[in-house]
């Protein structure tokens, strides 16, 4: 009888592994970074990619433990603050210099070049991901997955 129930839930523990193989895409993020300001005070821009699951998702909010407030914004001079960014699903939306990006107010002045920031996303459907973001200087190269 053990034996039946051990066969029996190897099959369902099989099962589950195909089904995870399925191919159904997944919300995630990837790619994190943060440039700091150039000037003391100024605000630092988060960037990173979203990749959307099997349903459409709006990003609702970006927080970090290191920035007092943070506004997702659109643009580069002639920036908007963004409320909540749809993630269609199964696609790809990018926070990129010149385009969307999160803006971190009131940094912790002790964040500097080469640490990893902890980013948490959150979205309409009540997901929350954590996304790690390698600081990087004002004028120095967005870092690169090389």
């Amino acid at each position: 009888m053990r034996r039946a129930i051990f066969l029996g839930l190897g099959a369902l523990a099989g099962a589950a592994t195909l089904a995870g193989c399925s191919g159904a895409p997944e919300l995630y993020a990837e790619e994190g970074w943060v440039r700091l300001a150039a000037v003391p005070g100024r605000p630092a821009a988060a960037y990173f990619i979203v990749h959307g699951g099997p349903k459409p998702v709006d990003l609702i909010s970006v927080g970090s433990d290191v920035a007092i407030t943070t506004e997702m914004h659109e643009g580069g001079m002639a920036m908007r603050k963004l409320e909540r960014v749809s993630v269609p699903a199964g696609g790809t939306v990018r926070f990129e210099p010149g385009g969307r990006h999160v803006m971190m107010y009131d940094m912790n002045p002790g964040v500097k070049p080469g640490r990893i920031l902890s980013l948490l996303l959150t979205f309409s459907d009540g997901t929350r991901l954590r996304q790690g973001a390698r600081v990087v200087g004002a004028g120095d190269p967005a870092p690169t997955d090389s």
